[in-house]
């Protein structure tokens, strides 16, 4: 059976379903923007390209994300919850950070650093006193250092008032 026209309707329809849909996404994008602009809510434009916004929690996203028992994907919110708790405790307790002198971050917090530091400077002073010709001088064991960064700011260039100002103080 033949229907006259069938190929016209079906090419309306498509065309009549497209001017709708246009026509939807549209308006729901300005009637989003006024509710947003009624709630007194401002577009954020910090995240689009840049993640730097917190640093510190950047820094703990990219190691959890690279850790390799990352199971990519969770079951529900209790599994990452459970993955999380298991996780931070052993990179705030047992994980050796090189950049704070390969101690934990809780040994750093308490104050135990210090008689880590103390223990390993023992070994490496016997190790050293038992062979010399091993090392090409004493071993020392890592300095926790003064300042940690993860962006460090760029350093700032003097001014000329600043640089002026220093020369007639002095």
């Amino acid at each position: 059976m033949r229907i006259r026209g069938l190929r016209w309707w079906m090419i309306s329809l498509l065309m009549l379903g497209s001017i709708i849909n246009y026509l939807t996404r549209s308006t729901l994008g300005v009637a989003a923007q006024t509710l947003m602009s009624d709630l007194h809510i401002t577009d954020s434009h910090s995240r689009p390209h840049v993640s730097n916004d917190n640093p510190y929690s950047e820094a703990h996203f990219k190691t959890l994300k690279y850790c390799p028992v990352f199971p990519g994907t969770f079951d529900s919110a209790d599994h990452a919850r459970a993955f999380c708790g298991l996780f931070f405790d052993y990179y705030n307790n047992e994980h050796r950070h090189s950049g704070i002198g390969l101690h934990t971050p809780q040994s750093v917090h308490d104050g135990t650093w210090r008689e880590i530091r103390r223990r390993r400077q023992e070994v490496l002073d016997a190790a050293y006193a038992a062979r010399p010709d091993r090392f090409r001088r004493p071993p020392r064991a890592p300095q926790l250092p003064r300042k940690t960064w993860i962006n460090q700011p760029r350093p700032t260039i003097e001014s000329q008032e600043d640089t002026a100002a220093q020369v007639f103080v002095a």
